[in-house]
């Protein structure tokens, strides 16, 4: 004879299953034991091209580890899965989408792409135990945080606004400098350093203006700005806000250099500004692909796989798996308290460049890239460690 149970014991049932299987591994479809690695970007949106770079990374490097057999952890053989959601690039989206990736059971998460979307998500993975990479999240409030969880594999903006400081006023020879930002915690905060360190240097900032990453017209902050004869305007922002300042600059016709952090320094920007390109000298908080041993073959793979160029960040994404696939071997089990505990030996040669984490969890001699535009394309300038 069945056994009936009480409808409220049926749910708490499920409910304990449900807690039983997360986290660490799952059970795949095929009946495979299989680790979930969590990936957060914007998904959808002005700057979507970005976050789904940083989701192909992620991507490339799980299928990679899968087609090589898969990742062995202790005495088993694990596949990756990698579990996408979608942030909007917006706090409270992100907050959501760390929620999710969360109850979903993933081991570890990739992302989130914006300072403005990782710096609230990491306090809910560092409450789950959960080891947070960032590829490109820069403000560095992110690590200064306290939590174990929190890592990124890119240089933060201490360093990137301080480097396009001292290249303005010393390749560039500029004199006189205008700023503005985004309000974002990445725009603002960058353009806060690059403020301190070129009034160190001597410059003279002769106009501070702020709009907002969904703005289209500056023509009332670009005019305010074009009476004061800046030699270059110091943008803090995203690609998208970029491209129509530029686009702008040289409707009012500004002469100055745009000069931009890594937000704004894509293949993307060159697309959306079109002949006014030219005008922008920027930064990414990362080698440059060209300069990396393996990038040439990385970007062709990449374009193979799927059908487009990389954008920004996608070789640290694709670096932050196999960082967290090395800790799990190092840990030697699927769990998170073990691999948050084997995070911070972290020793390893990845395509980006060698990546070893300091006390707070931000990467040790990140290296700063700097380009302009040229023919269509960013063109190479230099590297700053």
């Amino acid at each position: 004879m069945p056994i009936k149970i009480p409808a409220p014991w049926t749910v708490m049932i499920a409910a304990l299953a449900l807690v039983a299987c997360k986290p660490g591994a799952q059970g795949g479809a095929d009946g495979s034991a299989v680790i979930r690695i969590g990936s957060a970007a914007p998904l959808t949106g002005e700057i979507a091209h970005l976050g789904k770079d940083n989701e192909n990374g992620v991507r490339m490097a799980v299928d990679e580890i899968n087609a090589a057999g898969g990742l062995k952890v202790g005495d088993k053989t694990y596949k990756l899965e990698m579990v996408g959601e979608d942030d909007k690039a917006d706090p409270r989206e992100g907050t959501l989408a760390a929620q999710k990736l969360v109850d979903e059971g993933v081991i570890a998460v990739v992302g989130h792409l914006n300072s403005g979307t990782s710096i609230p998500a990491s306090r809910i993975y560092a409450d789950a135990n959960i080891v947070q990479i960032s590829p490109s999240a820069t403000n560095p409030k992110y690590t200064e945080q306290g939590f174990k969880t929190t890592y990124r594999d890119v240089a933060n903006d201490n360093q990137q606004g301080s480097v396009l400081a001292t290249y303005a006023a010393g390749e560039m020879k500029a004199k006189r400098v205008a700023i503005v930002d985004d309000r974002t915690q990445y725009g603002q905060g960058l353009a806060d350093v690059f403020e301190r360190v070129a009034k160190e240097k001597g410059l003279e900032v002769v106009d501070r203006e702020f709009t907002t990453n969904k703005a289209s017209d500056f023509n009332a902050i670009l005019t305010k700005i074009r009476a004061t004869k800046p030699d270059l305007v110091m943008f803090g922002g995203m690609d998208s806000t970029a491209a129509p300042i530029a686009r702008q600059m040289k409707e009012l016709g500004i002469n100055a250099t745009l000069l931009a952090g890594d937000g704004a320094c894509s293949p993307e920007f060159i697309k959306i500004a079109g002949d006014a390109a030219t005008v922008m000298t920027c930064s990414t908080a990362g080698e440059s692909l060209t300069k990396m041993p393996k990038g040439a073959d990385f970007e062709r793979r990449y374009k193979e796989k799927f059908g487009t160029e990389t954008q920004l960040y996608s070789p640290y994404s694709y670096d932050a798996v196999f960082v967290i696939a090395d800790a799990l071997k190092r840990a030697g089990k699927v769990d998170r308290a073990a691999l948050v505990a084997a995070m911070p030996q972290t020793n390893l040669d990845g395509l980006s460049g060698h990546i070893a984490f300091d006390g707070r969890g931000d990467l040790r001699n990140g290296a700063i890239s700097l380009y302009n535009v040229k023919d269509g394309k960013l063109n190479y300038l230099a590297t700053s460690h």
